[in-house]
């Protein structure tokens, strides 16, 4: 007997076809399409204003786009936006905790807004936190952890309703060279583990040359491939230079 895939069998990542958004009479995304497949981590790569936080807020449904698709584990965004929410982890660039909860109460109200069993809830935040080496500070305030140990717990958080597709707007903004190589480490492990992971920075240092990379300029993907390949074009590594930064 034949199987009959369901639509997140059939497409466990990330697509986005001919998306386009105007802030006015300004062109903010302009016919922006591309494809993250499971166990990828793709960099969305572009200076400031480049339209990223833009896109994001389309992934995310913040924004409704007037035109183009957007599919998520296979769920159309638009035609089926909570069954395709459910599929998305995501961790803003600005935090979004409550300083004054503990780790644990963080993650449990977030549960709660997810809809998730209450009785499944302990064992899935232990595992979440399990997984970014963070259930010993489960019963510390927010507000007493450091940025790095911030991050790490939203990103614990993200995970924690087993999502299929990953999605992080700027996650090291604000953190120091350490902790941002952990997360960056953290989250290429997770792509590793199978997840679809969009990691949107203008930074080039944390993009691998393995990583798939979309470079995204003036609202429109200037380049697309294999980073250590794009590396190799002198005109993208002069772009590189001139429009992205390393930190010092």
């Amino acid at each position: 007997m034949s199987h009959t895939r369901s639509p997140a069998e059939a497409n466990p990542g990330l697509a986005v076809r001919e998306l386009n958004f105007h802030y006015g009479a300004k062109t903010a995304l302009d016919s922006v399409s591309f494809d993250v497949e499971p166990g990828t981590f793709c960099a969305l790569l572009g200076p400031n204003g480049a339209g990223k936080s833009t896109l994001v807020s389309l992934l995310t449904r913040l924004l409704v786009a007037p035109d183009g698709e957007i599919s998520v584990a296979g769920y159309d965004l638009r035609r089926t936006p909570r069954k395709a929410l459910a599929k998305l982890g995501v961790v803003f660039q600005q935090p979004a905790l409550d300083m004054g909860l503990t780790v644990r109460q963080n993650m449990t109200y977030f549960a709660a807004l997810h809809g998730l069993p209450r009785s499944a809830v302990p064992t899935r935040i232990d595992a979440a936190l399990d997984r970014l080496n963070m259930r010993e500070r489960a019963g510390e305030r927010v507000r007493d952890l450091n940025g790095g140990h911030r991050r790490r717990m939203e990103l614990a958080r993200a995970l924690m309703h087993d999502p299929t597709v990953l999605l992080l707007d700027e996650p090291t903004v604000g953190l120091d060279a350490a902790a941002r190589q952990s997360i960056t480490d953290h989250v290429h492990d997770l792509a590793a583990q199978g997840l679809c992971i969009l990691w949107a920075t203008h930074l080039t240092d944390e993009v691998r040359d393995d990583d798939q990379l979309l470079v995204l300029h003036r609202g429109q993907i200037l380049a697309r491939g294999q980073t250590g390949d794009l590396r190799g074009d002198h005109t993208l590594s002069n772009w590189f230079l001139s429009q992205t930064e390393v930190p010092a």
